[in-house]
């Protein structure tokens, strides 16, 4: 009944994060419709977003330019890093406006079950940012779920050496919850009340 292109198109967007089979045909269905003021302007904006995005050299953050705009911004506080899991985690951070330091992004979190060890995250260079860079504070804002806090220990572990003071956020944050579901006030108050490890 539809052809393969469209066949196609649907079986792509299909694969986002929160569309299904159905919401992903009403989707296809509407930039259809919607060829020359939606999808033509979507598909350029996502060709160059593409060609233009890079990961930062210092964070891990997606930008256009390297060193990313928060790496760059001279008001951030540069003896206060942020260790979170992913981009997803940084951008919820910074949508609570509640932390002024930089970031830094592993690239995901330890877990047995996956096979992801220690070598498979952006570990060396966090330890050599906290190393050579006067870094007074390193907050884990991992996830709180099994990996998450297993990845935060096991930094802890790492950092326990150097002359940061290790927090992690508060617990606030629900169990099994992940950064990038949480509402901005959750963010903030587990930002504004970490502990020491």
């Amino acid at each position: 009944m539809v052809s393969a292109d469209i066949e196609r198109l649907i079986g792509l967007l299909a694969k986002l994060p929160g569309l299904g089979p159905r919401s992903a045909r009403r989707a296809v269905l509407h930039l259809i419709k919607r060829r020359e003021s939606l999808a033509q302007p979507l598909a350029k904006a996502l060709a160059e977003t593409l060609d233009n995005i890079k990961t930062c050299s210092r964070c891990g953050n997606l930008d256009s330019q390297d060193p990313c705009a928060l790496c760059r911004d001279p008001k951030r506080d540069g003896s206060v890093i942020c260790v979170v899991e992913d981009v997803a985690d940084l951008w919820a951070l910074e949508r609570s406006a509640a932390f002024r330091g930089h970031y830094h992004v592993l690239g995901g979190t330890l877990s047995a079950l996956d096979g992801i060890g220690p070598e498979d995250l952006n570990i060396p260079g966090l330890l050599a940012r906290v190393n050579e860079h006067g870094v007074k504070e390193v907050i884990l804002a991992t996830s709180a779920t099994v990996d998450g806090q297993t990845t935060a220990h096991f930094l802890a572990d790492k950092l326990a050496g150097t002359k940061a003071k290790i927090t992690e956020l508060a617990h606030g944050v629900p169990v099994g919850g992940e950064l990038d579901y949480l509402d901005d006030g959750t963010l903030s108050t587990a930002l504004r009340d970490r502990r020491p490890v």
